[in-house]
Formats: C-alpha cells, structure tokens, sequence
C-alpha cells in the first residue's frame, strides 16, 4: 500500500468533514476507473482502521491464526497446519504501525518502553505482538474468533472421534461429570468444549470465564465473563481469580473456565466441591498422564502444596479429553482418562484410547455414570468403537 497517500487520507480525514471514499477521490484526482478507486478506498480502508494487508487473511474461510514473522514472512492456519502467504510488507516500520496501531485500538500500549502485547480486539480477534530488539523484526500473531458453531455431529463427521466415544462424551455431559479438554495449543480444545457444552439442558445455566472470548456457544442460557487487563495508567484490571469468586454470586448450574492458566484454578476446584458439579475447563498438557503434574504446577502458582492441589482436584474434576494434532493437521480426540487418587498423589487412568481401545479404567466410570442415573454408552460395556 502506498504509505504517502494512506497519510494524505489520514490527515484529510482528521482535518475535513467527509467520508473515507470522497478523500480518496479528494486524493487520487488523476484516476477516473471506479474499480481502481473502490479497491484504493477499501485497501486504505484495512490501513486505517482494519488489519491492513492482513485484513483479506482474517476473511478467509477456516483460518484460525494469522502470524507475521517478518515483513516478507506471513503464514496462516486453515486448520491444515501453516501454510506461507504471498503479502509483504513494506518493511519493518510499516509491521510496527500496524501492531501499535492494533494495540492502540485495544487500549493498550506498545512501544520501546513497553515492547509486548497481549489485547482482544474489539471483533474477538487476539492480538499478541513482540518488537525489537526482544526479536528480529516486528512479530504479530492474531488468533481469530471461530465464527462457526460446530457441533458434536460436525466434529464427528470431520473424524475427530469414533462415533461411540462421542457417545461417551454425550453421556459425561448429560451426568453433569466435570470435565477438563487437554491438549496443546491448536488442537481444537475450545472448538470441542463449546460442542460438548451445546448438549447441556436449556434450563441450565452456564457461566463461562474467559481470559479472551474464544469460547463459541450454542446454548441459551450461558453468561460470558472476560478478563480485563489494565490500562495504559496500569489500572484496572480484572483477572480470572477475581472474575471466578464473582461466578459463585451469579447462581451458575456448571461453571466453565476457557483455559486454566494460573491461580483461578484454585478458586474453580474450590466452588466444584461445594456443590456446583458439571463444570469443566481446557488445560495445556502433553498428554492425559501429564494432566495431575499440571495441575500440581498451577496450584503452586497459588501457595497451594500438591497434597492439597490433589485433594481438591481429586473431587473437582473426574475426566480428561485429551486431544491431538495429527501430521496431516486434523484434530482428533486421543485419549479419555478418568482421574483418580491414589494416596497423596492424582493419576489419569485411560478409559479409551485412540491407539488401544477401551482402557482398564472404564469400569469405574460406567460405575459414575449409572450412580448419576445416566445410562453408561455402549464402550464402556466392552463394545469397541
């Protein structure tokens, strides 16, 4: 894009009365083509007030993450793993104006005193950005805001689980089970907790807290609370801890953390064991085994000693759905554990397994499930999937 004349318009715009389209005309006498100008006025427009060059990338159907690596190094995720795309920037300033300008719209700063950024955009779209000299060049990754519904049918149908295994899950939901979706990032973990969530009852309610709104919900009764960070004067901010203690005063049926990152996982294992069942969360792990020593890890971030972490997880969360990206880039679920305690210590034993079948622990949730009035699905009375 031309800088120059994306300045002129800027400024006729900031010292005139008129629309984006008369300054570009006011601009561009000499060309006539509408075409021409209705395509300037739209590119000018994503310079001003969109994603510039990157806007086009964030329309494209699928695409979950738009990441600037370098000036002449911009890659998306349809969901097929990154792919290179033929836009350019400039150079390095013109990737600074943009993320500054970015960040400026999310109320907050970013600048040599303060080189990072972590902000949602005003369409749900997250922004996180790095300058130098903390990297090469200017990097911007922007994750964009699923903007389709899919359902547990849909997810099936893509593959991401055997029929009966989404039967399982089904029943987990309907037996108000706590749950917790693992995996790493990009997998999917949030696409398949708002499928599973859609399956809870109307008379419900849902209280869903969020660092970013990510989470798409097809439920008519769900009640979003986000994070707030704080602003450029460093005032405030609301955390997830905060918003958790808040959830409790808001007569909530399941609770739902987007992501369990910190010292709020306390405060949601503490209201799970106070009678508020059927919550359930998403973690980062590497497995279903990992999933304990995370949460250990993150109770610590609280004060909390593993005994205790365990003792209140032990009764707060039951299963684990772990999800995993396999090389051609679809999403699978690969594991169902059931977490257990064993002494002082939490384990994630396997009810299924993508690579075994049904595992030795599935006994013991078909014993959970019948104790809830749910009828145990077809797995876990042998029938392989």
């Amino acid at each position: 894009m031309n800088a120059p004349l994306v300045a002129r318009v800027r400024q006729r715009l900031a010292t005139a009365d008129g629309d984006l389209g008369a300054a570009v005309r006011a601009e561009t006498v000499g060309i006539v083509d509408d075409a021409v100008l209705t395509g300037l006025e739209r590119e000018i427009g994503y310079e001003l007030t969109g994603a510039g060059p990157l806007e086009p990338l964030l329309a494209l159907p699928g695409v979950s993450d738009v990441l600037v690596n370098a000036p002449d190094s911009v890659w998306i995720d349809r969901g097929s793993g990154l792919e290179r795309v033929p836009v350019r920037f400039a150079d390095d300033a013109a990737v600074r104006r943009l993320a500054q300008r970015l960040a400026a719209g999310a109320g907050r700063r970013l600048d040599d005193a303060q080189p990072f950024v972590d902000a949602g955009l005003a369409d749900g779209t997250r922004l996180h950005a790095v300058l130098p000299p903390l990297c090469a060049s200017t990097t911007v990754s922007l994750r964009v805001l699923a903007r389709s519904r899919p359902t547990l049918a849909d997810l099936l149908a893509r593959g991401a689980c055997p029929p009966a295994v989404g039967d399982l899950l089904t029943a987990v939901v309907a037996a108000r089970v706590p749950f917790v979706v693992s995996g790493g990032t990009g997998v999917g973990k949030t696409t398949l907790l708002g499928a599973l969530l859609a399956g809870v009852p109307a008379a419900e309610r849902i209280v869903v807290i969020e660092d970013a709104a990510e989470l798409v919900l097809d439920h008519p009764h769900a009640v979003r609370l986000v994070s707030r960070a704080a602003n450029i004067e460093g005032a405030g901010a609301v955390g997830l801890r905060e918003l958790v203690r808040q959830s409790l005063r808001m007569r909530p049926d399941r609770l739902v953390v987007g992501e369990f990152r910190g010292a709020e996982m306390v405060e949601l294992l503490v209201a799970l064991n106070t009678g508020h069942d059927g919550g359930a969360a998403t973690l980062h792990a590497n497995s279903a085994a990992d999933v304990p020593a995370r949460l250990a890890a993150l109770g610590g971030l609280a004060g909390l000693p593993s005994a205790a972490v365990t003792s209140l997880a032990a009764s707060a969360l039951r299963v684990v759905v772990h999800l995993r990206r396999l090389r051609d880039g679809s999403r699978v679920v690969d594991e169902v554990s059931l977490l257990d305690r064993a002494g002082d210590s939490l384990g994630a034993h396997p009810v299924w397994q993508r690579a075994a079948g049904t595992g030795a622990a599935a006994g013991a949730l078909f014993d959970e499930l019948a104790a809830r009035e749910v009828a145990p699905p077809a797995l876990l009375h042998g029938v392989a999937p």
